[in-house]
Formats: structure tokens, sequence, C-alpha cells
């Protein structure tokens, strides 16, 4: 077999119809689904190489075959990791060098994702505990739509809190679908029965939570919603994504409650991802 044999295809760009060359780390992926849900929110599925493995919780690079560099971002793998396919849940920046052209794909567009995964809101980051939160805003709730989905998950915790505060009401309907969709599914379902639960905040319009996370934990009308107690470091886990002030936040605040940032190197009660602001 020849070397231009075990080349990388090149593939073409869809809109400028010019054909780029395939780095050797990077995958050439196929668009299955596109959904919309508002102006600002998408998502997204594409094939799933063969050969990929990662931990539900991860991210990944993402770019598309539309320059000879292309622009690569952090984009959290929001299916689990035995789904056949791999979901994404992205925003749209308005001139932004990726997201202004990944919001137009269709299906059978081609999408360029980076062979390694890595991050650290998976569940072996954490020790073992009862009650385990995911602290999300905007699009950070990617991550835990992959956890959520993980058997997993609910071998390791008695209850599964999934939290999403977003400027508007309608940006909350991809947690509120994607619950749904796990207390149905064949595989998990009887897991998440009874374990898993979803608070939504919006904080710009009219809704039954009108406030930020953070200051729904320092009030304590999180726990009071939920009926649970308020954080205790010997039984709650967190996980923390989204903004960067969000993260910082709320960083603060479950140390202020007694719960120590880990690592995948270092698993200890809290994690943070910080590869991308959601």
């Amino acid at each position: 077999m020849t070397d231009a044999a075990l080349a990388p295809a090149p593939v073409l760009d869809q809109e400028a119809k010019t054909e780029f060359p395939i780095p050797a780390n990077v995958f050439a992926e196929k668009v299955v689904s596109v959904q919309h849900y508002t102006d600002r929110l998408f998502k997204f599925r594409i094939t799933r190489p063969a050969s990929f493995r990662f931990r539900s919780g991860e991210f990944v690079m993402i770019g598309l075959p539309n320059a000879e560099k292309p622009v690569f971002r952090a984009y959290s793998v929001a299916s689990p990791s035995w789904d056949e396919e791999l979901e994404f849940f992205s925003i749209k920046v308005p001139n932004g060098p990726l997201t202004e052209h990944l919001q137009k794909i269709q299906s059978g567009d081609t999408v360029l994702m980076r062979k390694k995964p890595t991050g650290t809101l998976v569940n072996d980051a954490l020790i073992p505990g009862k009650r385990l939160y995911m602290f999300s805003t905007g699009t950070g709730v990617a991550p835990f739509a992959s956890l959520i989905r993980d058997p997993e998950t609910y071998e390791k915790f008695e209850e599964v809190i999934l939290t999403q505060t977003c400027r508007e009401v309608n940006e909350l309907t991809y947690a509120k679908e994607l619950v749904e969709e796990v207390i149905n599914d064949p595989l998990v379902g009887e897991l998440a029965a009874g374990k898993l639960r979803l608070h939504t905040a919006a904080t710009r319009e009219p809704y039954p939570c009108q406030e930020r996370i953070t200051t729904l934990i320092e009030n304590g009308k999180l726990f009071e919603d939920l009926g649970v107690p308020r954080l205790d470091p010997a039984v709650d886990r967190g996980m923390i994504c989204g903004s960067m002030e969000m993260i910082n936040d709320t960083k603060a605040i479950l140390e202020k409650h007694g719960l120590e940032e880990g690592s995948n190197a270092s698993p200890s009660t809290f994690v943070v991802e910080r590869a991308f602001v959601g």
C-alpha cells in the first residue's frame, strides 16, 4: 500500500466547495441530525468513529472543514459513553469564528473532531457520596446530559440532582426533554426512576423560580424546593459547568460549605470544568 493510500482523504467545505486535507489526529464525521431550540441554542448529532472511546462527561475539540487550518473549540459530548452517535449542545455566537458556521450545518455535512477526549466532569473524579448535584448554566448542561444517561452515575449515587439556570424560559427546553427521555429510556430508565431530579430557573423572564443558582444555594431555596438538607460535605458531591463567573461563584460557595475541589488525579467532593465557557 502506498503512502498516498494511507493519507487522510480531503474533505469538501460545504460552503466554499473547497477541498482541505484532514490532519491525522482528527476524525471527519457526518452530521446525523440538527435541532434548533432558540435563536441562541441548538443541538446536533454526528456519526461516532468505531475507534472513539470516552468517559461520560468528557469533552472534545470540534471544528469544520472550512479552512486550511480549521478553528477548533471545546465541546462536551452530551451523549453517554455507550451511545452509537455523538451529541453536542451548542450556543450560537454572532460572528463567532466557529459557531457562525457551525449553526448552519445540516444532515450529511462534515464535522471535524480531534481524537483525544478529556475533562474533569467525570464520575471518577469524585469520591463516593449519597447525593450528586450537577450545577449548570446555559450549554453547561451538556456534560450532565451525558452523565445522567450513564448507568454508572446511578450506581454511584442515591440521588442525582440536575440544576439548570438560563436567561429565558425556552432555553430550558433541552434539559426538560432530556430528563423526560432518561426516565423513559429502556437502558437507564429504571435506574434513574426515583433518583434523577431536575431543578430549573430563569433569570430574565417570569418563571416559578426566577433567580441565579448561586442565590438559590445561599438562601436555601434550592434545598427547600427539593425537600433535601443543605449542603453537607459528608454526603453531598458537586459538579459545576457554565459561565466563568458562575463557576467561580458556585465553587466559592461549595468551598464555604466544606466541599473540596477534586480532579482526575486527586478525586474529592466537587469538580469544575474550566475548558470552556458555556
